[in-house]
């Protein structure tokens, strides 16, 4: 071997040498990093000449089971959370603030008066307890709307979110895509690209298509165009103000509606959980709040007394905007927030509480109580058949999912069940896809991440390496100076 091909051979493995020791370091200073995969060092020799490839450890199904895993834990969370913030409605039941324990209390009172009408204090007892459950209602129907609030501007913030992340995945891809093409080092691009796409896929479930120069496509996990090329467009029109029957708006992706009731609805990520809260966690449990409160305007409903009956029953210790006319139909939508107390009844707004026990507040026809109303001060007659039906069994609307017909009560604790059934399932859910996704995660790290140990070990070959090369530079040179030494 000549001495300038040797001394070629030395230099060109001193650089393949440090090149190696650059990705090495790369390596460790990326150990830290989630989104960071493992860079390789190729050695590559060609004509005597040695120089470095590098690319990245990679493992498509792993990563595309992580995305997966993702999407789904995100859902999860997102439900979780709005069954959180609806539990509030419920109150500490040690406390007695729940709708089930305010109707026991009003049950109770009620009772009280029934077997002593004459006593206007235990009256007084029965109309600021229905008062009590009233406001309760009212509140809870304010925070159930607050809640879809809420999580339309969530859903306002993840759709802002997801056109960003788009936005940076067409430059990451391009840069991909270039790199490729020129045949440079891409490894850092594709860990960029990875991690833009992770968080695509907190939003929304995606998939995934590798073509030509590693060009990507993304999908939603129905099968909507997000990105090809160019990135398309994620729409969502908020609204500021909810009422019971608001209808929340949908989430389109390039004109094609992916939430609701549209033909190619999501399947997973927040997007998913945030609308399922806004638009049926909440609404269902409007719905059960609005079946206590007609079933209280009934209960206590005064009929036509006269023979034969002539008039329809109208409302009595409980009355709504509506009134007086018993709800039905669309009145029935966010009954719970305007039901309040009678002002003809309630003493407080200026109310005779003799029509509590009498009847009479709709006029002369629904008189209970024989003669001259208020001039049997001991009859209890309305007031035993108020507590009858209070506890009597009623059809409620089947699907709130409340299950066979139930008394007031006994409904209003269903209700009070379901939603904590709910925000516990949704927690056990939260668990559960949330070791998957570290499973997931562990799973991609230990094929594409790095191991310390193992960059040391290789760090240290690399430096004998280097060192051979550079003892042998060092013999080239010394040859060479003995050489033009003799020419002299």
């Amino acid at each position: 071997m000549g001495l300038s091909l040797a001394l070629n051979t030395a230099r060109s493995s001193l650089q393949a040498s440090s090149a190696q020791m650059a990705v090495v370091s790369r390596n460790n200073a990326g150990a830290t990093d989630p989104n960071y995969s493992r860079k390789i060092a190729a050695l590559v020799t060609a004509g005597g000449a040695a120089r470095v490839s590098v690319s990245r450890a990679s493992d498509a199904a792993l990563f595309y089971k992580m995305l997966g895993t993702t999407s789904s834990a995100a859902t999860q969370q997102a439900v979780l959370e709005g069954f959180e913030k609806l539990k509030y409605t419920v109150g500490d039941t040690e406390l007695n603030q729940s709708a089930a324990a305010r109707i026991g209390a009003l049950n109770s009172a009620l009772s009280q008066y029934a077997n002593k009408p004459d006593d206007p204090i235990l009256g007084r007892a029965v109309v600021e307890r229905a008062g009590e459950l009233a406001t309760m209602l009212n509140e809870a129907t304010t925070s159930i709307q607050k809640v879809r609030v809420e999580a339309d501007t969530e859903i306002s913030k993840s759709v802002v979110r997801v056109n960003d992340l788009l936005r940076q995945f067409e430059v990451a891809n391009n840069a991909v895509i270039k790199g490729t093409t020129a045949g440079i080092d891409i490894s850092d691009a594709l860990d960029t690209r990875d991690r833009i796409l992770a968080q695509i896929s907190e939003e929304m479930g995606v998939t995934v298509s590798t073509r030509e120069n590693n060009d990507v496509a993304i999908y939603t996990d129905s099968g909507v165009t997000l990105f090809e090329k160019t990135p398309r467009t994620v729409s969502f029109s908020p609204t500021s103000t909810y009422a019971p029957s608001t209808t929340g708006g949908a989430v389109y992706v390039d004109g094609v509606q992916v939430t609701g009731q549209g033909p190619m609805p999501l399947h997973s990520g927040r997007l998913v959980g945030l609308v399922t809260v806004r638009d049926q966690i909440a609404v269902t449990y409007q719905g059960q709040l609005d079946e206590i409160a007609a079933a209280l305007i009934d209960v206590f409903a005064e009929v036509d007394q006269s023979p034969p009956p002539l008039s329809a029953n109208a409302t009595g210790l409980f009355a709504y905007p509506g009134g007086p006319a018993l709800p039905s139909g669309p009145a029935l939508v966010g009954l719970a927030g305007e039901i309040r107390t009678n002002p003809l009844i309630d003493p407080s707004k200026g109310g005779n509480l003799d029509f509590l026990r009498d009847g009479g507040a709709n006029g002369p026809d629904y008189d209970y109580n024989p003669g001259a109303a208020g001039t049997n001060a001991a009859f209890s007659g309305r007031l035993f058949e108020l507590a009858q039906k209070f506890g009597a069994d009623r059809t409620f609307d089947p699907s709130l999912g409340l299950g066979a017909p139930a008394n007031l009560q006994e409904f209003s604790a269903f209700s009070a069940s379901w939603l904590e059934a709910g925000r516990k399932s949704a927690a056990t859910e939260v668990d559960y896809r949330v070791t998957l996704l570290s499973h997931a995660s562990e799973a991609l790290s230990n094929a594409t991440g790095v191991n310390m140990d193992e960059e040391t070990a290789l760090m240290l070959q690399i430096e004998k390496s280097y060192s051979a090369s550079a003892k042998l530079l060092s013999v080239i040179d010394e040859m060479l100076r003995t050489l033009l030494n003799a020419v002299r």
